[in-house]
């Protein structure tokens, strides 16, 4: 996959706040109507489209990417509206706004159909396009978020814990909070949060936050929790991954609120890692490698 020279824009400008280092990843702006979104991408084969948690960045994919890159893929990772360096000409969000976002990108990059591999926020996304416009989705890995068709259990709601003080953010509030042991397995360092948060400097992202949780990440919620999705069938391929730390999402409720799986997709089935919570990909990126590139195999008619 060529990106078109009209999307692309030269990068030899420095980029504000400066990008975090990450070996191999070629980095453009790519326009489209009323976006100009941050990709980095690595590698050159099929395309797998990674997007990624909040806060978080394309940079999340620093370890996992280039992996799955050396197997024979072009692995493209945007910065989602609202995050990391792209930038928005209209900062309001609705509940479907990153997913026709992400469409707008693929049609612009001219890519029909791509893997997806997705996290927390980013997952939302990947779980709409399936359904929106399923022809598009070759396979998707789904990382620390349920299945559309969740069965609504209680024992779940820890998960939306820290909701109300993001619904309540100031900009200048710090977000070191949501990178506590509560979600992750193995202390994170402070320059990797700092990476993270890195894009906060722009006004346009820590303006964002409010903007994204009131516009889309609690309406899409609500649909989950009301059973929208349950009323649609799921026809790609897709893994749901969850760390065994992941209090909200332990093994035996996983397993539960998805039980009934055959009546809602097509091709469905869930994986849990050890020594592993809510940020997955920085708690044990070799095992999302190897679930990864194991689900394309399987599901993705790859050799």
């Amino acid at each position: 996959m060529d990106t078109p020279a009209s999307a692309q824009e030269s990068v030899a400008h420095e980029w504000s706040p400066p990008l975090p280092e990450a070996d191999g990843f070629e980095h453009a702006m790519v326009d489209a109507p009323g976006l100009r979104t941050h990709v980095a991408s690595i590698g050159e084969g099929d395309p797998v489209v990674m997007l990624h948690c909040f806060p978080g960045n394309w940079w999340q994919w620093r370890a996992i990417a280039p992996a799955i890159a050396a197997r024979g893929y072009r692995v493209i990772c945007p910065d989602l509206r609202g995050s990391g360096w792209t930038e928005a000409a209209d900062p309001r969000f609705g509940p479907d706004s990153q997913r026709d976002d992400v469409i707008a990108l693929l049609d612009v990059l001219g890519i029909g159909r791509a893997h997806f591999v997705c996290h927390d926020m980013g997952a939302i996304s990947g779980m709409q396009i399936s359904y929106l416009q399923p022809e598009r989705v070759r396979t998707i890995v789904q990382l620390a978020v349920p299945p559309g068709f969740m069965e609504f259990t209680p024992k779940v709601m820890p998960a939306f814990a820290h909701m109300p003080k993001l619904l309540m953010h100031r900009p200048g509030r710090s977000l070191r909070y949501l990178f506590s042991p509560r979600y992750m397995s193995k202390r994170m360092p402070a320059e990797t949060v700092e990476a993270y948060l890195r894009p906060h400097q722009r006004p346009e992202v820590e303006q964002a936050v409010r903007a994204l949780y009131r516009g889309l990440v609690i309406p899409v919620s609500f649909r989950l929790m009301s059973g929208v999705y349950k009323r649609m069938r799921l026809h790609p391929p897709t893994l749901v991954v969850f760390g065994r730390d992941d209090g909200p999402f332990a093994e035996s409720t996983a397993r539960h609120i998805s039980r009934k799986h055959a009546e809602h997709a097509d091709r469905f089935e869930l994986a849990f890692v050890d020594d592993a919570a809510h940020f997955i990909t920085d708690d044990a990126p070799d095992d999302v490698i190897r679930l990864v590139l194991d689900w394309f195999r399987r599901e993705g008619g790859e050799a």
